[in-house]
């Protein structure tokens, strides 16, 4: 049925409801409309009452639905490079050329090597370089990071195609890999278009240096048989049993050794005597970042010489293994082959592949986007990795993500724009044509010094584990268990185990969460030996600090119990009698909602008394579980104790709230309300930062007083209120300034002294319009207008209230709901000792 009016709709539900028997105005202390609950003790009709309207359902959607123009910032940000490349220039093309060449120079010899971590022929570690770099940067909001092979995704996908090899022989390792990347690459890139990103935040930094630590050992590890030219086990075992293979088979080792381990040591000495020649002199800085840098290439081509002079009179039967030939061009260039069998042999492996390809390329562009002052959008990166590979297996590609040796060269390179990737591209196509025949006699083992080389920087250094230990002693165990669960099992393993057990420790984290009693402390504030007032200003030494000083004092509120760290000496104060305040720690939802009242209840039941000692006046009224004391015994004193009056919640950590949370809440104000009958307890909330947070508990009887309540004639309402007007407020010096500068721009130098006159009686008129429109606002009780009360020096000054009239006690911090909570408990005390409200309130 479609009305015509929101009349006509409101007969509508209000019909319905009656039908289902659904009550409109549940636990509505008025009976009347929710907007205006308490208007029995308060005037709305003031021009500067302030009624806080409840969110609804249709305001969510309309907030949470796209307009037509975020649709289409959606799709502009699909490109990012749109913009910026209209400002492209010059200088920015100077320092992509420096960048792109010099990262190609370094890709190609990783590309081959980390191509041979993958169970793959040199060729295809060339493709998925090319296509990496030359996709990427059209969706890149990251102007360092490259995207290629790297060496943990590359073990992966070299442990998925032999796993592979088992099942089904028939099965090129090539097609396998390009199917993974396939697979992958539209994962990733349907969380990206989803704008979903933050998913990646759940893995922790732990959790990450772990894996990067696990893998770098076992890649590490995997390599070194190939560069002491061991054969005869398997290099894809776990870590440790190709370390004691290793060890057993050390006496077979080979010519190989020779050229892989002065390959590995020539290696490091150039980086570090390049590092030291950049501290000896700082003005050839650039020059040794580059000769550091370039160190691969210099290494591999050197070692490729050596590997032709021995070689080259027996090309068929080497003295050590070499690479051998390298197809030129685009050999394997063809549509993916993608069916249920091929999917089926690793789909048990994509969740991890996934992870990888996600958490290495977010975790770096996050990185150095810090570095270099920009920030990159997860989403959209995830959209240039998926892109990637969805379209670099049409070339022969494999899986490939971002690089973090290569991106720090890019940075340090002194790359502009994504667009240097491009440059990288044309490099390495230029390899992949013109250079394949010096590839021919690449040697194995220095091809396996290098991947070595490259994965040990990926390892955590002990100083960052001591530092994780000062921040998270429990973090580092996860860390460890990460990296032995790597070594002992698998890298897909480690994986989960972090990502697991990090995500449960948050879990228990949030159950678990602790809420904290506070109690009331007055603070001064010092500088040297002086006081600093509230307004900033400075006032008498702090050795005559005394209760008098109240332009300085404040009230500050800590844990009873100082676990948060502060000063046990400070004697923190009980808010007053039977008041408790009570902070939520870690936000306030189903998992942790029982767990924080059932502390909170067992602290007051154990810190007060029943307000009506006769609740049970036989043994047999008693409840089971507070059987009382035993027979012939006196019942405990507990005369001393308080009795329960109020309880003020601290909402400042919690952002939202459900059912479960909520009904926890109604159950225990009922429990509590038969402890203290015949009173009922007054429940402050303080601090609330979400509207819909309001709204749950509104409906569910909190944020005003009881309708049993004395009708309300015992309750006297507290608010907080603000400024908004008067000749000293902001928006006055504003509107002041305005005028001011209207009449300098019509005034000539002819009447410069008439125009001062005028614009001294038109301060006047000013501000005497201001003084009669804040006299004439209508009194009555609380009625009168806020801005007019005695409670102000400035007659002139305009203020409202900053919280809604109809929610008392929603209060704007704890201060205020201590005020209102203490102010009711007395007026509660001063009708009962004059004999009115001696019955149920």
């Amino acid at each position: 049925m479609v009305t015509t009016s929101d009349g006509s709709s409101t007969k509508l539900g209000h019909a319905l409801a009656k039908v289902f028997r659904i009550k409109l105005y549940y636990r509505n202390p008025t009976g009347k409309d929710d907007l205006t609950r308490g208007e029995s003790v308060f005037s709305v009709s003031s021009a500067d009452t302030y009624v806080e309207e409840e969110p609804t359902v249709s305001e969510w959607l309309r907030e949470v639905t796209p307009t037509g123009r975020q649709c289409l910032l959606y799709f502009w940000n699909l490109f990012p490079f749109l913009h910026w490349i209209g400002r492209y220039n010059g200088q920015w093309l100077f320092g992509d050329l420096v960048a792109g060449i010099t990262v190609g120079a370094v890709v190609v010899p990783q590309g081959m090597a980390y191509a041979t971590l993958a169970g793959l022929a040199p060729q295809f570690g060339l493709y998925s370089s090319f296509m990496g770099v030359l996709v990427y940067w059209l969706f890149a909001t990251s102007k360092d990071i490259t995207i290629g092979p790297v060496a943990v995704m590359s073990t992966i996908t070299g442990n998925i195609v032999a796993q592979v090899a088992v099942i089904n022989p028939t099965i090129p390792a090539h097609v396998v890999a390009s199917a993974l990347a396939v697979i992958c690459g539209a994962i990733i890139c349907f969380i990206g278009l989803i704008r979903a990103g933050w998913i990646v935040d759940f893995i922790p930094l732990a959790a990450i240096s772990a894996f990067m630590t696990g893998s770098a050992l076992n890649i590490a590890c995997g390599q070194i048989p190939t560069m002491l030219g061991q054969s005869g086990f398997s290099t894809r075992d776990a870590t440790y049993l190709v370390i004691i293979h290793t060890l057993q088979y050390l006496p077979k080792c080979k010519i190989d050794a020779a050229m892989g381990l002065t390959a590995l040591f020539l290696l490091y000495v150039i980086r570090y005597a390049c590092a030291y020649g950049a501290r000896r002199f700082p003005s050839k800085r650039k020059l040794f970042f580059f000769a550091q840098t370039l160190r691969t290439v210099f290494v591999l081509l050197l070692y490729t010489m050596i590997s032709w002079l021995v070689n080259r009179d027996h090309r068929t039967k080497p003295t050590f293994k070499i690479l051998s030939t390298v197809p030129r061009g685009f050999q394997y260039a063809a549509v993916p082959v993608i069916n249920k069998t091929i999917i089926s042999s690793f789909a048990a492996q994509i969740p991890a592949s996934v992870i990888v390809l996600l958490i290495e390329h977010i975790a770096i562009s996050k990185s150095f986007g810090r570095v270099n002052n920009y920030t990159i959008n997860p989403s959209q990166e995830l959209v240039g990795i998926g892109v990637t590979n969805l379209l670099g297996p049409f070339l022969g590609a494999y899986p490939a993500t971002g690089s973090f040796s290569r991106t720090a060269i890019n940075s340090k390179a002194g790359v502009r724009t994504p667009l240097g990737g491009v440059i990288t591209a044309l490099v390495v196509l230029l390899a992949i044509y013109a250079l394949t025949a010096v590839f021919f006699y690449i040697p194995s083992a220095s091809l396996s010094a290098v991947i070595i080389h490259a994965v040990l920087d990926l390892i955590t250094p002990p100083n960052t584990v001591y530092q994780f230990w000062r921040i998270s002693p429990l973090e580092v165990i996860i860390f460890f268990a990460g990296v032995l669960v790597t070594v002992f099992s698998s890298i897909e393993n480690g994986i989960y185990t972090t990502i697991c057990v990090s995500i449960a420790v948050l879990l228990f984290r949030v159950v678990k969460a602790k809420g904290r009693f506070l109690g009331r402390v007055k603070v001064h504030s010092v500088i040297g030996d002086r006081l600093v007032n509230n307004d900033g200003k400075l006032g008498e030494g702090y050795g005559s600090i005394s209760t008098d000083h109240d332009s300085s004092m404040r009230n500050i509120f800590l844990p009873i119990e100082h676990d948060d760290g502060s000063n046990p000496q400070i004697d923190v104060e009980s808010p007053y009698p039977g008041i408790y305040i009570f902070r939520f720690s870690e936000g306030y939802n189903y998992p942790n909602a029982n767990h924080y009242l059932d502390y909170m209840v067992a602290t007051i039941f154990a810190e007060t008394r029943r307000t009506n000692p006769d609740t049970y006046p036989k043994l047999g009224d008693r409840p089971w579980n507070d059987p009382g004391p035993r027979r012939g015994q006196p019942a405990a004193d507990h005369s001393d104790r308080p009795t329960l009056k109020a309880i003020i919640l601290d909402f400042s950590s919690v952002n939202n709230v459900d059912i479960t949370s909520v009904q926890h809440l109604i159950d225990v104000r009922n429990q509590l309300d038969a402890y203290t009958t015949p009173h009922r307890v007054d429940w402050h909330m303080a601090c609330i930062n979400n509207r819909w947070t309001k709204r749950a508990l509104a409906s569910a009887g909190f944020g005003f007083p009881s309708p049993d309540d004395l009708a309300l004639t015992r309750w006297k309402p507290i608010f907080s209120v603000a400024e908004i007007g008067g000749s000293s407020s902001a928006a006055a010096e504003a509107e002041s300034r305005d005028i001011e500068r209207d009449l300098k721009r019509r005034l000539t130098e002819a009447d410069v002294e008439a125009a001062r006159n005028e614009k001294k009686i038109g301060g006047d008129a000013i501000s005497r319009q201001r003084d009669s429109r804040s006299e004439s606002s209508e009194g009555g009780e609380f009625d009168k207008d806020l801005g007019t009360t005695k409670a102000y020096a400035r007659q002139s000054a305009k203020v409202a209230v900053v919280h809604g009239l109809n929610r008392p006690l929603f209060h704007i911090d704890l201060t205020s709901a201590l005020q209102s909570a203490i102010t009711n408990v007395e007026r509660r005390g001063e009708l009962e000792v004059k004999g009115v409200g001696t019955g149920p309130n």
